[in-house]
């Protein structure tokens, strides 16, 4: 007998419920019940509290008795790592305070997606186990005092980042429960701080005497002494080889550093403009340190980009490492003081109070540490730590009830607002170029009259493209900047998250002006890094006369079909995780060119390479057919309002000069420019312009000179007429014979 249909609908939602209920488990479940790794850590435990507290973390108990404590540092120390993006570890602590576990749970740093396997990130952060909360650990051999680990090789930051995110967040959940004494900077505070109604003036060698400036310098010899056991790197100019004989003494590097926070120290260091300008960008509690250095070696390195992270010099203080990141730095100009040395290298860092992994107290002592790395292979690299102590002055601090100077109040500025402040120079240089493109094409009808002129403006500015906003400022446009816009948006927009890179962001702005007006070819023909590369290279093979090849016309407009697929997949694949489609969008070679620099794996390396290869007698092939960014502006762009690139009707019926020459033949058979295909090269607009080459006007020209050529004048002979040409006369007929 059948059930009733109420009951069967009833049955149904009964089961629809169980499901829901089973596949809910997990969000319900405590933290040993998503990660049951936790068990192991602790095989005492009799049940998990839940994640709570400030900071948040889940007790262990044994019975009554709590045993440890588990917490995902995400939630407790987020320090950005290469990605920009931290990385977040299970951590495991026990009542003693020993470290019991670690695991990753998620990172996205792209040096662990380019041949780096993830495997050793993960070996690196279970060395931590079994080491104490407060153990002093430094990544990288070298003196001082405690724990050396050695880096994962050629990933030297984010191995640093990874230590100060267990370190740090473990520090904070065993003061904040008492395993420990506080942690620093999670105190009430120091019973000292910096005296900011005291100055003195003072010169270099004063300031050295009394410890406010400190010292580390490094011969050669020393440095190779360090390395001395180790593989050699093989590079004929590697710093850290052995010197020849009698440079032994040579400056490896001698580098001074003093905390400029202090008047007495700041204001006659960097002069009164220059301090009262560093001390309005520092907020609440932030430290200024100065760095500065002659020598073979760089302490800035050339290892950061796009919100990246200093990793040769950094402070350590009770254990726990300050970095560096590129937000953080302040440039240093001219000194005023006497008696200071003129450095080549010198810059200040500001270490951030308001950043909660840092709990650093400037009038504690502090170590400053200098990381040395020896290249032994394209990706391995071996690293020795060099570090000095340092300790302000006590002239300098008071206790906190006389502290009566400095104006504190003021609310510290947005990290995105630092981050412009602290890239001053480099936009202004961004915007210098961008300035300069736009009298390019303000006044490209003015130009295109002077080909060999407007030829050499060209190519200076594709090489300025490609150094200065692809290599240097790492400022190459993905289409995941296009997905990535279009889902904030879609969910929740915020301008912030936009501002975080200030070059990317102008440039930004800059292109979604040019695509409104003029169309996508102004980016890809002008402010494209690689796409810069490849015109380069086709104009240097035309000059060694390299052949060119081209599709016949029907294959060239299939494969523009190409890059528009690839936008599609890629953004269906966004749809579901972005995440996901920057994976899939290495289709685009920038990184690998353009912001690695080429150092990555040999299958991206070649990759690269064979498209710039390929540009060589096919020019901008990857530009044209294949490229996601450039078919995502061509849709973009598709309803600009100007067309400024002149047409006759005579263009294509039957001239083809212009079509035959445009470098990306985006002109078609009957003379019309495909604005979705164009790059703005303005080719054309010279030929249009050259009355020595385009039809109409060669035919114009030369009815003008015609036109005003004179008329031939008659010749007259000197002397007496033969008689017949004399009036009156008969002429003589001549007759043969």
């Amino acid at each position: 007998m059948n059930a009733p249909r109420w009951l069967r609908s009833w049955l149904r939602l009964g089961a629809l419920a169980g499901l829901l209920a089973v596949a809910s488990l997990p969000a319900f479940a405590g933290i040993d019940g998503q990660y049951p790794e936790l068990r192991k850590a602790f095989p005492e435990a009799t049940r998990f509290g839940d994640v709570e507290g400030n900071p948040p973390a889940a007790a262990v108990y044994q019975g009554d008795k709590v045993v440890g404590y588990a917490f995902e540092t995400v939630m407790v120390a987020p320090v950005p790592a290469y990605s920009g993006k931290p990385i977040n570890i299970l951590v495991a602590i026990g009542a003693d305070g020993a470290i019991r576990s670690a695991r990753v749970l998620h990172q996205e740093e792209p040096i662990l997606l380019v041949g780096i396997p993830v495997q050793k990130l993960y070996d690196f952060v279970d060395r931590y186990i079994g080491h104490h909360v407060d153990d002093q650990i430094v990544v990288g051999n070298g003196g001082g005092g405690g724990t050396h680990i050695d880096a994962i090789s050629s990933a030297t930051v984010t191995s640093m980042v990874a230590n100060e995110t267990i370190l740090n967040a473990a520090l904070k959940v065993a003061a904040s429960r008492h395993i420990i004494a506080g942690a620093g900077g999670d105190e009430a505070g120091s019973e000292v701080t910096v005296r900011r109604d005291r100055y003195q003036r003072a010169d270099w060698p004063a300031l050295v005497a009394n410890g406010a400036i400190g010292h580390l310098h490094l011969t050669r010899q020393q440095v190779a002494d360090a390395f001395q056991g180790q593989p050699e790197s093989g590079l004929v100019d590697d710093p850290t080889a052995p010197p020849p004989a009698g440079h032994g003494a040579d400056n490896f590097i001698d580098l001074w550093f003093a905390d400029v926070t202090p008047p007495t120290v700041g204001r006659n260091l960097l002069g009164e403009a220059a301090y009262a300008d560093l001390m309005k960008r520092l907020g609440q509690g932030d430290t200024a340190v100065a760095v500065m250095a002659n020598g073979i070696y760089s302490f800035k390195g050339l290892g950061y980009v796009r919100g990246g992270i200093f990793d040769r010099v950094h402070l350590i203080q009770d254990g726990r490492l300050v970095l560096f990141h590129d937000t953080d730095l302040v440039q240093m100009g001219g000194s005023p003081l006497a008696g200071k040395p003129d450095f080549a290298e010198q810059a200040i860092f500001i270490v951030r109070h308001a950043v909660a992994a840092s709990g650093f107290d400037a009038v504690r002592p502090w170590t400053l540490q200098l990381m040395v790395n020896r290249q032994i292979g394209p990706l391995q690299s071996i690293y020795h730590t060099f570090t000095t102590d340092y300790r302000m002055p006590p002239g300098y601090t008071t206790a906190p009830a006389s502290a009566g100077g400095g104006d504190r109040s003021a609310t510290p500025k947005a990290l995105w607002e630092q981050v412009w402040l602290g890239r001053k120079l480099d936009i202004a240089l961004l915007l210098a170029g961008l300035g300069t493109l736009t009298l390019i094409l303000a006044f490209q009808d003015w130009l295109v009259r002077y080909p060999h002129l407007l030829e050499r403006i060209r190519v200076g500015f594709l090489v300025y493209t490609l150094v200065y906003i692809g290599w240097y400022s790492l400022a190459q446009l993905s289409v995941v900047n296009i997905f990535t816009f279009i889902h904030s948006v879609l969910n929740s927009f915020q301008w912030s998250t936009f501002l975080m890179d200030p070059l990317v962001f102008i440039l930004w702005v800059f292109v979604a002006a040019t695509l409104l007006l003029l169309g996508r070819g102004v980016y890809c023909g002008w402010l494209c890094p690689f796409g810069a590369l490849q015109v380069l290279v086709n104009k240097l093979a035309r000059r060694f006369k390299v052949a060119q090849f081209e599709f016949p016309p029907y294959v060239h407009e299939r494969l523009w079909a190409i890059k528009y697929i690839i936008l599609l997949v890629l953004f269906g694949i966004s749809l579901q995780s972005v995440a996901t489609a920057e994976h899939y969008a290495e289709v685009e070679p920038f990184k690998t060119a353009i912001t690695l620099h080429f150092a990555r794996s040999w299958g991206f390396v070649l990759y690269a390479v064979a498209l710039v290869a390929v540009s060589a007698f096919n020019n901008k092939f990857y530009c044209r057919y294949v490229c996601p960014l450039g078919a995502g502006l061509a849709v973009s762009g598709r309803f600009h309002l100007f067309e400024w690139l002149r047409r006759r009707k005579e263009c294509g019926r039957p001239c083809q000069i212009c079509a035959n020459e445009c470098e990306v033949r985006a002109i078609n058979q009957i003379g019309q420019i495909n604005f979705n295909e164009c790059h703005y090269c303005l080719d054309c607009q010279v030929t249009y312009a050259n009355d020595h080459k385009c039809p109409p006007l060669v035919e114009r020209r030369k009815k003008r000179e015609r036109a005003a050529r004179p008329l031939p004048t008659p010749v007259v002979l000197s002397g007496t007429p033969p008689a017949g040409d004399r009036p009156g006369t008969t002429p003589t007929i001549p007759t043969n014979g």
